[in-house]
Formats: structure tokens, C-alpha cells, sequence
């Protein structure tokens, strides 16, 4: 898990639950099926929901990163739904 290619970041440290989820969702959107996005999110509500919520939607969640300075970066790999 140590080189992860991230393909696109998105940062909601300035966004509020249930939006921080929304803006993380329309970003992996926008990504091809496979694609990494590094999501920079705050510690609390965000780093419990978030990573939860892209499980929940079928998205792999490679790793929560501690940036130390009261937020974290959750690396998410897109996974296309087959319907």
C-alpha cells in the first residue's frame, strides 16, 4: 500500500456533513472505473462517515491517512457499479 497513483484529489475540509459525502462522490464520479482519488477530509463526523459511505456505494477504500494536523486523506478506488 505504499505507492498508491492517486488519479484526482479533491479537499472538503471546508464542507459540513452531509455535503462533505456529496462533493466526494461528484469528484470520484468524474473518474474512470479503477482511477484512485485522494479525498482530504476533517477529523470527527467526515473521517467516520465519509470512508463508510464510499464502502456502502461499492467503492474500495485503500487507506485513511493521518496528516496530523487535524485532517486526513482517504485514498478511494473507483469501482463501477454493474447494473
Amino acid at each position: 500500500m505504499e505507492d498508491i497513483k492517486v488519479d484526482a484529489e479533491v479537499d472538503i475540509t471546508d464542507k459540513v456533513c452531509p455535503l462533505t459525502f456529496v462533493k466526494a462522490k461528484v469528484s470520484l464520479d468524474e473518474l474512470e472505473d479503477g482511477e484512485v482519488l485522494a479525498i482530504r477530509l476533517n477529523d470527527g463526523e467526515p473521517v467516520q462517515n465519509v470512508p463508510r459511505s464510499m464502502k456502502e456505494e461499492g467503492h474500495q477504500v485503500l487507506k485513511l491517512e493521518d496528516n496530523e494536523d487535524g485532517t486526513y486523506t482517504l485514498y478511494v478506488r473507483k469501482v463501477e457499479e454493474d447494473d
